[in-house]
């Protein structure tokens, strides 16, 4: 990516103005706000060094008292905010951060891409630290890899100021995060805001088995192999965390192995002099102090810095080292971090070892956490003091504290306007179909309460209960029609994505992640209680339940006008109901079962199912002729298999709908209308191809783009099928628990 023609020069901090400020009080505080940067220096005399690589990862994990004692009183004043709803104070902290009206600022007046926290946040961290090595801007090239990167804010915000004040230097980006698509990660750890993701999918690194996680040993090979057309890596960001409401007290343990991973993942990319950015939280335990040795060891200045950005409230922070150190003199200790890299290296010893941690930096980062720690509880305390009651004058104050620290952040790091047309995403970041992503909700105390309940209870802990309750109609289904054919499509892009299996559909891009999750959780917990067979063999029903019944389905198809033939595939006990002779007669085609659909978590991500649907479909496809209807039954369609299956419909039928029938599979497509497209039955028998051919343990994820899949209709229609779905079964379920 080549950089376009900028606009004025940027001014260092130190030469810009302060915002006209009448109260210097205020104007005081504005730039403490700015100023929450802590280094580590060796003292005179004293020289900082690594232990020898035979003692690292042997000894028993180890504490440091000091750090400890900080670490029990930060917890005994979190501990105060248990009882609060997390939304109302979140709320609350929102209104007093003193920095809260900054990106919408930015937004106003700087026309920032994905301008969210993380964007102004790291682009305080460029305005602070000369985190571009010079040889790289005097070279007029720069490469950077961004990990844990989404939703990639730190790629936007790296863009926004090489365009206005480097636009002579040529940059080269790579960006890994947990893919967003990927069906069986978790979405407590994965950033479902896919709005840069898929328009530049080429950037991002998934992996071999696609899921995109940084913790696997085989990804780190794979992602230098990734990054080696790049002359050198002169920049590694890594903004990793996962969702540790379930425990935050000790939040720092949980995403410590994490934190090795990529700072193990920086040191064996980054070049000599290069720079690297590391998001940590509290700095207690041993693995930090440990982590941050190692890092004073490898580049020549490591700082602690809490953007002004940062809600002060929380514990992150950010570890700025540059000038990476040679790596040559790293090797034998890198060999031995790689051997340990993963999840569980923070449970199984210490980095270091007690004694090879030298006093002086125990001191100094004492001294670090103290400061950090200060200011985090005087933040707690005053929210604390200011939700009880916040007086006219305090709500003055904090909002011309609000305003003037917003005019400093555009005066001090003199961000300016950036043309839409230089973004990273030309034309604009356009949101798609990205997958909801489950809110906290109540106190922690009341979330700690409803982990112990079953999922019925949980079930009405949140907004979707009504709706599930809400008995199933004939009607479900008939609000959703995706109209065809679809012309734009080039299939010459289209390619087959390979992965490691699903062990089970834990999220999908096209429902609403809140139902899916309780409808796993449901399965779980049912298939345990009743045993899977027999949850099987007495499928769950309801009788004040009236869906569509099969007969009615094939009469309203097969009745339609100008229909030449229709062809159903799947339940071949279909072809023993009563229609009408009048009407065109169905031809059926054997395809895959559904009797264990009710047990099963893994949906339509079963590869046998998957394998089985596409070679019935691929059997019937051989026969349709134009202006004939197709009937396929679902399981669901939460997978990108099955939604590149429907895509392939949509491209060769006038309209696509569903229906919920009541006996048989959860949901069929009534495809109508067939207009051959060319060369699509060669493309489906390629990919069913490559499905028989697969090694054990591998699985066939997609063979359309994705890009596709999130284009215009489908993805709308995609959702209200799996939601429908997902909420029926929710609710037959809901009787087996009444019943027993």
């Amino acid at each position: 990516m080549s950089r376009g023609r900028g606009t004025k020069k940027r001014l260092p901090p130190d030469k810009t103005e302060a915002p006209k400020c009448y109260d210097e009080k205020i104007l005081d505080e504005v730039k403490q706000l700015f100023n929450k940067e802590r280094s580590y220096s060796p003292p005179p005399g004293v020289e900082w060094s690594l232990p020898d690589p035979s003692v690292v990862l042997r000894d028993c994990p180890w504490s440091h008292p000091p750090l400890q004692a900080l670490k029990q009183s930060l917890n005994e004043v979190k501990n105060q905010l248990s009882d609060k709803d997390l939304a109302v104070w979140h709320q609350h902290t929102c209104s007093t951060n003193r920095a809260g009206t900054v990106t919408a600022h930015l937004r106003a007046t700087t026309n920032a891409e994905l301008c969210t926290q993380a964007w102004a946040k790291f682009y305080e961290i460029l305005g602070t630290f000369r985190l571009l090595p010079e040889t790289a801007l005097q070279n007029g090239e720069l490469n950077s890899v961004h990990l844990c990167e989404a939703p990639g804010a730190f790629i936007s915000a790296l863009n926004h100021y090489l365009r206005t004040c480097r636009p002579h230097c040529d940059w080269n980006w790579v960006a890994n995060t947990l893919n967003p698509y990927h069906e069986a990660n978790e979405r407590s750890c994965t950033i479902a805001d896919d709005r840069l993701i898929v328009h530049t999918l080429p950037w991002w690194f998934f992996g071999s088995d696609d899921t995109g996680d940084v913790m696997l040993q085989k990804h780190l090979l794979e992602l230098q192999r990734f990054v080696s057309n790049m002359r050198s890596v002169d920049l590694v960001t890594a903004d990793g965390s996962f969702d540790c409401q379930g425990d935050p007290g000790e939040q720092e343990s949980l995403v410590a192995p994490l934190q090795y991973c990529e700072t193990v993942s920086a040191l064996l990319l980054l070049a000599p002099g290069g720079s690297f950015v590391l998001k940590m939280f509290t700095l207690f335990e041993h693995s930090s102090v440990c982590l941050l040795y190692l890092l004073v060891c490898c580049f020549c200045s490591v700082s602690v810095f809490k953007p002004a950005t940062s809600k002060s409230g929380n514990s992150e922070v950010y570890v700025v080292c540059l000038g990476y150190k040679a790596k040559d003199a790293l090797r034998p200790l890198l060999s031995k971090l790689i051997r340990y890299y993963g999840t569980d290296m923070a449970s199984m010893a210490a980095l270091f070892p007690n004694n090879c941690v030298p006093d002086s930096f125990l001191r100094q980062h004492e001294e670090i956490c103290t400061f950090f720690h200060a200011l985090q509880i005087d933040t707690i305390q005053e929210n604390l003091l200011l939700f009880s009651g916040m007086s006219g004058e305090q709500r003055s104050r904090l909002d011309q504290l609000r305003e003037h620290a917003a005019q400093f952040y555009i005066q001090r790091f003199q961000v300016q306007f950036l043309p839409r047309k230089w973004w990273v995403c030309r034309g604009g970041s356009v949101a798609s179909g990205k997958p909801f992503q489950r809110k906290q909700m109540g106190s922690f105390n009341q979330r700690k309460e409803m982990q112990f309940q079953e999922w019925r209870l949980r079930l009405g802990q949140v907004s979707c209960r009504a709706w599930v309750e809400e008995h199933c109609q004939a009607v479900e289904g008939h609000d959703f029609v995706l109209d065809g054919p679809l012309n734009e499509s080039d299939l010459d892009s289209w390619f087959t994505l390979m992965g490691a299996a699903l062990p089970k559909v834990r999220s999908s891009t096209f429902c609403e992640q809140e139902l899916l999750d309780i409808l796993n959780e449901a399965l779980e917990e049912c298939t345990l209680g009743l045993g899977g067979q027999q949850l099987a063999k007495n499928a769950p029903v309801c009788s004040s339940c009236s869906p569509q019944c099969p007969t009615s389905i094939l009469t309203e198809v097969c009745s339609l006008p100008n229909i030449t033939s229709c062809l159903v595939v799947g339940d071949l006990s279909w072809q023993h109901l009563p229609l009408s002779g009048e009407m065109v007669q169905p031809q059926f085609y054997p395809g895959p079962s559904y009797l264990d659909v009710c047990i099963s978590t893994l949906h339509d991500g079963d590869p046998s199912y998957q394998q089985e649907l596409l070679s019935s479909v691929l059997s019937a496809f051989h026969d349709l002729g134009e202006g004939s209807v197709l009937v396929v039954p679902l399981r669901s369609a939460l997978t990108r298999f099955t939604g590149c299956l429907v895509l392939t419909f949509h491209l060769c039928f006038q309209s696509i709908s569903f229906r919920c029938p009541s006996s048989g599979p959860p949901a069929v497509l009534l495809c109508v209308g067939f207009t051959p497209f060319p060369r699509m039955k060669t493309i489906l028998q390629e990919v069913l191809d490559k499905m028989r051919c697969l090694e054990q343990g591998r699985q066939l994820l997609q063979f359309a783009p994705i890009e596709e899949l999130m284009r215009g209709a489908l993805p709308h229609f995609l959702s209200g099928l799996n939601n429908t779905v997902i909420r029926r079964q929710l609710h037959l379920l809901l009787q087996t628990g009444q019943d027993r």
